[in-house]
Formats: C-alpha cells, structure tokens, sequence
C-alpha cells in the first residue's frame, strides 16, 4: 500500500507561495466587490432609463460578481472536500 500525503515543508517557498495565493484571493474578492458596484450601477442606470437590455446586463453583472466572490471566498475549502474525496477512492 502506497501511502502519499502533501508535504508542506519538502520544497523551499512553499510558505511564500501561501502568501502569494492569499494575496491573489484577497485581490480577487476586491474586484468582485468593484463588479458588483459597477455592475449595480449599469443595472440601476438601464432600469431608471427604461432600457431592458442594459439593466438585464447588470443583473448578470451582479449575479457573476457575487459568483466570483464565492468561487474565491470558498476555493480553499473546495479544493480541500475533492482532495478528500479523491483520497476515499
């Protein structure tokens, strides 16, 4: 039986790249707060200038934001539950 598990200290970096990939996700959630709020406003303007396509626009600008949000606020723990079920295969 072959036993292999992640090994956090085999390679030097490794806590830099942490640092790293934290920094891209606190970067990320940031732009998914700037699209929401561009996106609220294009919805806002396309429905007070009776415009259906530029507020439909805005209302999948909104709903992918907020998916961006929690594709990076849950990335982490994503990746953790596949590599637990890769693990009970």
């Amino acid at each position: 039986m072959i036993d292999i598990n992640p090994n956090g200290t085999g390679l030097p970096g490794i806590e830099q790249l942490r640092v790293i990939v934290g920094a891209v996700m606190t970067i990320g959630l940031v732009l998914s707060v700037l699209a929401l709020i561009v996106a609220a406003i294009v919805w806002g303007f396309g429905a007070n200038s009776s415009n259906p396509h530029l507020a439909s626009r805005g209302k999948t600008g909104v709903m992918a934001a907020c998916g961006a949000a929690i594709i990076c606020g849950a990335a982490v723990t994503l990746v953790n539950f596949f590599w637990n079920v890769g693990q009970s295969v």
